[in-house]
């Protein structure tokens, strides 16, 4: 049985999984990895210069020959720069967080680059078609990171009745049931991100993967719905200093002030009470550090054994 879809065909890859592009954890290693596995790799370019995303882009090359994208958060102070240095590097595909790339997609479609926005909700999913999106990551609160308000559940079957361009299904993803799962909601793929934080390629602290290998099923709470960017993070210290601020009415200022650093503090410097561990609900089914590669073949192996038995009732 093969699980070739819309979305192989479109990123000429060879399974529908794609890495999510997590700034700071998502570099070169773990991007390259993925996608010599058949899936793609993303590199996640977050809030750092062009001359980080350079490097991470030289060591992607250096681990595979197939394709890899780059995410840009469109928030970020260096997106001018990274966005051209995407163009530059012939980078194909490209993903974006962070709101509406719309501005860009000339100058992206100019370029030959696939573009694929992350959205979460059905009238952005819209716009971003009649935009030129190629596809869509339809992504449901479930994730970890910055959220919307719908879950995966909802929210995939109802932006693949509304739109015609493929959709690659995100947030609660984990393994070949989340995979089959998506494939029947109506998407033809699957990004998955907090379980690729717990591989020896991700550019991430150790006791950031020990803190997600730990998490339960209610180790993650919404941060920052009181600055209108609500994120999901495994619950720490800082976690519950940032709740209780917002709680007691701190200005919107306050708390971005209260939040600044707080990411890379945890991921990049490993202070996982004091910084910001972002993590998704399924934190709680990784058990170990398992290379990139064992996880691709593993959910593909598995979503092929699961499509077989269901097509015997």
């Amino acid at each position: 049985m093969q699980l070739n879809t819309k979305v192989c065909d479109l990123l000429n890859i060879q399974y529908p999984i794609l890495q999510g592009g997590m700034a700071w954890i998502a570099g070169g290693r773990l991007a390259g990895a993925v996608s010599e596995a058949g899936g793609l790799g993303i590199i996640g370019s977050g809030n750092t210069p062009a001359s980080w995303l350079k490097e991470e882009i030289k060591v992607a090359r250096e681990s595979t020959s197939k394709n890899f994208g780059v995410n840009l958060m469109l928030t970020s102070p260096y997106l001018e720069e990274n966005l051209q240095l995407t163009i530059e590097e012939k980078i194909p595909v490209v993903t974006t967080g962070g709101g509406n790339p719309g501005l860009y997609m000339k100058t992206f479609k100019e370029a030959g680059i696939k573009v694929i926005p992350v959205v979460a909700s059905v009238a952005l999913a819209r716009r971003l078609e009649r935009l030129g999106a190629d596809a869509l990551i339809v992504e449901g609160a479930e994730s970890g990171g910055h959220i919307g308000e719908m879950s995966t559940m909802c929210l995939v079957p109802m932006v693949a009745d509304e739109v015609k361009i493929p959709i690659i299904a995100a947030g609660g993803i984990f393994d070949a049931r989340g995979l089959v799962a998506a494939l029947a909601l109506g998407a033809q793929g699957v990004q998955i991100g907090t379980r690729f934080i717990c591989t020896p390629e991700a550019k991430v602290h150790q006791a950031y993967q020990n803190k997600v290998i730990k998490a339960k099923d209610r180790s993650t709470v919404i941060c920052g719905q009181g600055t209108g960017h609500p994120v999901r993070a495994i619950q720490n210290n800082f976690s519950r200093e940032f709740i209780k601020a917002e709680k007691d009415g701190i200005g919107k200022e306050e708390l971005q002030t209260l939040g600044k650093g707080r990411y890379p503090l945890a991921a990049v410097d490993g202070d996982v009470e004091q910084g910001s561990i972002l993590a998704g609900q399924i934190s709680a089914l990784v058990k170990e550090i398992q290379p990139s590669s064992e996880v691709v073949k593993e959910i593909i192996q598995e979503s092929k054994e699961l499509l077989t038995k269901l097509g015997e009732f």
